[in-house]
């Protein structure tokens, strides 16, 4: 019943999606001024009922009703509950539901709070969300049902990829749809500008909120992603440059460009084209995500490998969505005013000089993750990875550090670099012995070393537009500025630290010995069975000490085996200290009773995922100061529009 009534929720949802359509376009003529009055109460009905379908689906899976297909192919009655829930969009057809629902939310909480907008540009916006919505509830209900019935009901079901039980991947990807969504609503403000041809400051104002909440929400899932990869799969690498990884990844360069202009066209009225552009291409890169992952094209544990049919399908929606707003930004773009005009030096042209690097890593990331899929379809291999990626990200990544460090101190409009010239010293003497003492006490390649004397000079730079300045009355937008850009260069030093001093080895022990890596001795005590809610494993006790003096430690990495669906895993064991991590994962037994361990030391590690948190923080910061902002604002006016009334109520009482 449960099912029925969530597939039932879906129909109508599609059907109010049709009519958010037909009267967001209607609306736009002086015929259909009538109809449009109804866009907005029927986008928030939309989203009620795809919020209750969704609902529908995690209650089926909580309770394992194995007569819906989706949870007899997901889950299993002994797995445990925050895993069952989480296996509702651990697969092709739930993560897509939370998709549309996302979406369908996010259009109707737009409808119901959004007033600073011209109301044709509104209505514009939610006929454009409602058109990518279509698409998706197409998609769904005639090619992907989430509902689906199974006759006769399986005894028991076939349970989720033991890869995909983890805390840490039950809450990645509901993060990262919420950012694919979040960009979504930008995409469809950028359409609706387009559409009445406003595009100035309150279209900026009414989208920035939307853009930061989407870009947060990308930071989030890309740093618990990576950090998922890192202990989970066992390698001991933190990015792979996996094309799973570049779909979401991409994204978030788009969007990281986009935030900055919208940000300018919404305080200084510059940027203009910069913004739609960019909101037309945020998307886009979300979509050529949504394809990569489900179109069947990749194979991965991050990916939902399904039919051609289907990716037809995304295929078809990406023309049709990307396709079109591209088409619509050539024919309008000639019609969008230039703006504000500002100088070559000035925080706008530093913002303009990131956009185009930005732009330009995201072109590189891009071409390497199609190339090897288009080579393979006309019959090569083609192999792309790091070798590729990171010195070509690196040619535009090192400048645009460079201007991150130097363009928060330049004032708006113009202004003189002999000005900023003094704040710059500190930073550059810290470069200048950073790698000096590099070269001294350490052989380090060229990238690690550019990335640690560049995170060293960034950090100090972050923080100078602190200076002299009233701390407890700065913006809260000012300070998520400089947390966000501090967070950089902290996960910066981490990466370059991890690439240039970590220490690797891969012994074969007996019980007892004693083996070292870097700073730790590492012995292994013994190996003992141990037994999880749906697993076996082999759990090896490692006594770990940092040098000679240090205290001792116990480490337990697993050989894990699952028995729905049956598979082996291992299981990494992790020990934090302050200056790196010790990291080690049991192999096989081998013939002649020793055991396999892979063992790191990887100095500073931690301060990637730490420094990913900083940066999420700042979006959080600035967001928060952006919609007080905005609410005080509306309040201020709301209290002069009642004074003005009362004023002239109180005139026409005297006349």
């Amino acid at each position: 019943m449960i099912a029925e009534l969530g597939l039932a929720a879906l129909w109508l949802a599609a059907a109010l999606a049709g009519l958010q359509l037909l009267g967001g376009s209607l609306g736009l003529t002086t015929k259909g001024a009538a109809l449009g009055r109804v866009v907005r109460p029927v986008a928030v009905v939309q989203g009620l009922l795809a919020l209750f379908a969704f609902f529908c689906l995690l209650y089926v899976f909580a309770i394992t009703d194995l007569s819906v297909k989706l949870v007899a192919l997901n889950s299993h009655s002994l797995k445990p509950l925050v895993f069952k829930i989480a296996g509702a969009w651990g697969n092709h057809e739930g993560s897509m539901l939370l998709w549309v629902t996302v979406m369908g939310v996010a259009g109707g909480f737009v409808a119901l709070i959004e007033r600073r907008l011209p109301e044709r540009t509104m209505l514009a916006t939610l006929a454009g969300q409602a058109f990518v919505s279509l698409g998706f509830y197409a998609f769904l209900l005639l090619s992907s049902n989430p509902f689906e019935r199974l006759s006769p009901v399986p005894a028991e079901g076939q349970g989720l990829n033991p890869l995909l039980q983890d805390l840490g991947l039950a809450f990645h990807p509901p993060t990262l749809y919420l950012g694919y969504v979040g960009l979504s609503v930008a995409f469809s403000f950028a359409i609706g500008a387009l559409v009445t041809r406003e595009v100035g400051p309150a279209f900026a104002r009414a989208m920035r909120p939307w853009v930061l909440a989407a870009w947060i929400f990308l930071t989030v899932g890309i740093t618990a992603g990576s950090y998922w990869a890192y202990y989970e799969l066992g390698w001991g690498g933190w990015w792979f440059w996996d094309p799973v990884e570049n779909a979401s990844l991409m994204p978030w360069l788009a969007a990281t460009a986009l935030l900055h202009s919208v940000s300018v066209l919404a305080a200084r009225d510059a940027l203009r084209t910069w913004t739609v552009m960019l909101g037309v291409v945020a998307f886009s890169m979300s979509m050529v995500g949504t394809f990569l992952v489900r179109s069947g094209i990749l194979t991965s544990v991050h990916a939902f490998a399904v039919d051609p049919e289907r990716g037809s399908f995304i295929l078809a929606l990406l023309a049709i969505n990307i396709g079109g707003a591209l088409t619509l930004f050539a024919l309008r773009a000639a019609t969008v005013s230039e703006g504000a005009r500002f100088a070559p030096m000035s925080r706008e042209g530093a913002l303009v000089i990131n956009n185009v690097l930005l732009c330009a890593i995201l072109g590189i990331v891009l071409f390497g993750t199609l190339y090897p899929l288009v080579a393979e379809a006309l019959g090569a291999q083609v192999s792309v990875g790091p070798p590729y990626f990171n010195p070509m990200s690196a040619l535009f990544a090192v400048p645009m550090l460079v201007v991150l460090a130097v363009g928060p101190m330049l004032r708006w409009r113009r202004d003189d670099f002999m000005r900023i010239g003094k704040n710059l010293v500190i930073p550059a003497m810290l470069v200048v012995v950073m790698g000096g003492a590099l070269v001294a006490v350490a052989d380090v390649a060229l990238l690690p070393f550019l990335g640690l004397v560049l995170g060293v000079g960034l950090a100090w730079a972050s923080v100078l537009p602190l200076r002299g300045r009233n701390l407890r009355r700065l913006p809260l937008a000012v300070w998520g500025m400089v947390v966000a850009h501090f967070g950089i260069a902290v996960a910066l030093v981490g990466m370059s630290s991890e690439s240039a001093f970590s220490t690797e080895k891969l012994v074969a022990v007996e019980v007892g010995e004693i083996t070292q890596v870097g700073p730790w001795g590492v012995k292994l005590d013994r190996i003992e069975p141990v037994a999880g809610p749906n697993w076996t494993a082999l759990e090896a006790r490692l006594l770990v000490r940092y040098g000679p003096d240090g205290k001792v430690t116990r480490l337990t990495p697993q050989s894990r085996t699952f028995w729905a669906p049956p598979q082996n895993t291992s299981e990494s064991a992790l020990l934090t200290r302050w200056n790196g991590q010790l990291y080690a994962v049991l192999g096989g037994e081998g013939e002649d009773g020793r055991w396999q361990l892979r063992l790191w030391w990887k100095p500073l590690v931690p301060l990637i995922w730490l420094g990913g948190l900083l940066i999420a923080l700042g979006g959080l910061l600035a967001l928060l100061g952006r919609v007080t902002t905005d609410v005080r604002r509306s309040v201020q006016s709301d209290r002069i529009a009642e004074r003005r009334e009362g004023e002239e109520k109180l005139r026409e009482d005297r006349a």
